[in-house]
């Protein structure tokens, strides 16, 4: 949903979540055209960790913030190819959006000059690429404290920076939920402008610091299986473990659509 509490004029409700029905260069220039917005939007794009955390973390903390961020984010799009194929099964046509083209299709774009553009997190090879491919826009980098999710004095501090800065363009790089969940603390302040997207680790697959999968695994909705044998230690956990829940999610959301309630074989 957008800042008014209404869907997006052409958009699917699938697990919860309002999709909006875009395709990557649709998605690129609703960015591009709210880098001039003057009060602050931002965009999010689940994909099936974003998911099972709305629907298996009640209890948690940062849980009901986290929600009201995925629902009332200004754009919401896709970036699960699984979360597209079980949306098939569903009879729902479910575009796939990845974050890391779109971040790669935004620089590629380049921007006007003197645009702000401000990464937040990451590291400060990664704000130096970043200058060198918008040359001419300015790229502030902000490093917050760490442990964003449970500590809001280091949330504060991002938002105190966005405030103070004023960029058009935020790039939050701190992971989910915390990115979300700030950009929408931003949002409802409105002291901010532009737009901010939450890219995830879509900058250090762009400057090679991690590799994606490869074209034919990404259409193949194979691109967890490459992301887990590349780094098992640090990902083995969300997609063995915290990921396959996925099934029983949507399973439950089909059931009450269809008024079943019984579980999958």
């Amino acid at each position: 949903m957008n800042a008014g509490g209404a869907p997006p004029p052409d958009s699917v409700e699938f697990l919860d979540l309002h999709f909006a029905r875009m395709e990557l260069d649709q998605a690129a220039r609703w960015v591009l055209a709210a880098l001039a917005a003057p009060r602050f939007k931002y965009v999010v794009t689940p994909n099936v960790d974003h998911v099972v955390r709305l629907h298996n973390n009640a209890g948690a903390p940062w849980h009901a913030a986290f929600v009201a961020a995925e629902r009332d984010a200004d754009l919401c799009i896709n970036d699960s190819r699984i979360l597209a194929k079980l949306a098939g099964l569903s009879g729902l046509s479910l575009p796939v959006v990845p974050g890391s083209d779109l971040t790669r299709i935004l620089i590629e774009a380049g921007v006007s000059s003197g645009t702000k553009v401000a990464l937040i997190g990451g590291r400060d090879t990664d704000a130096a690429w970043l200058q060198s491919q918008l040359t001419t826009a300015e790229v502030l980098h902000f490093e917050p404290p760490f442990g964003v999710l449970h500590d809001p004095d280091a949330q504060q501090s991002i938002v105190d920076f966005v405030e103070a800065e004023q960029p058009n363009l935020t790039l939050f790089a701190i992971g989910a939920p915390q990115s979300e969940i700030v950009a929408h603390q931003i949002r409802e302040r409105g002291k901010a402008r532009g737009v901010a997207l939450c890219i995830g680790a879509s900058i250090e697959f762009l400057t090679g610091a991690k590799r994606r999968a490869p074209r034919v695994m990404q259409r193949m909705g194979l691109e967890w299986a490459f992301r887990l044998l590349s780094e098992p230690r640090r990902l083995w956990r969300r997609y063995l473990i915290e990921g396959p829940p996925i099934f029983a999610i949507w399973w439950r959301w089909r059931g009450a659509r269809r008024g079943v309630t019984s579980p999958p074989p």
